[in-house]
Parts: structure tokens; C-alpha cells; sequence
């Protein structure tokens, strides 16, 4: 005979916060994004020796966080724009 799978309770696991970073989000405009994101990638970017590969994988990462950034708030501003047509 087949057992009955037993029905656990799904553990609550609790997701991490970053207020700091919601509230930019919640917040940022584009100019924003770009005052950010920019000093860091000129920083990166002036990096020689042996950190240089390093600071081009970094600086990969902080291009697609800024992609994303974007693209978050053109969602946020899609969202306002349908609220206030009230849709």
C-alpha cells in the first residue's frame, strides 16, 4: 500500500528588509537612478591592476541593477497613470 504524503505546515520564512533601498525605490525618479548609479560606475571603472577584472564584473552588476531600476519605475509610473484613469 501507497503512504498518504503527510500535510506539513509551510514554514514561514521570514524575507529579508531593506527599508533603505525600498523607499529609494518607492520614491527615485530617473535622475535619481542616474546620480546613484553613475559616480559608483566612474569609480569602478578607474580601477588598474589586478582589481580591474573585478571592478568590470561589478560594474556589469550595477548596469543590469540600474536596468532594473529603470524598469521598475516605469512600472510604478504605469501603475499611477492606470490609478488615476481609474482603471
Amino acid at each position: 500500500m501507497a503512504k498518504k504524503p503527510v500535510n506539513e505546515p509551510a514554514v514561514q520564512v521570514e524575507e529579508p528588509k531593506y527599508p533603505h533601498i525600498e523607499s529609494f525605490a518607492e520614491q527615485a525618479v530617473v535622475d535619481d537612478v542616474v546620480t546613484v548609479f553613475g559616480p559608483l560606475k566612474e569609480s569602478l571603472a578607474s580601477l588598474k591592476g589586478p582589481r580591474a577584472e573585478a571592478a568590470k564584473k561589478a560594474v556589469r552588476g550595477v548596469e543590469r541593477t540600474e536596468e532594473l531600476l529603470h524598469h521598475l519605475l516605469e512600472v510604478r509610473e504605469k501603475l499611477r497613470a492606470d490609478r488615476k484613469a481609474g482603471r
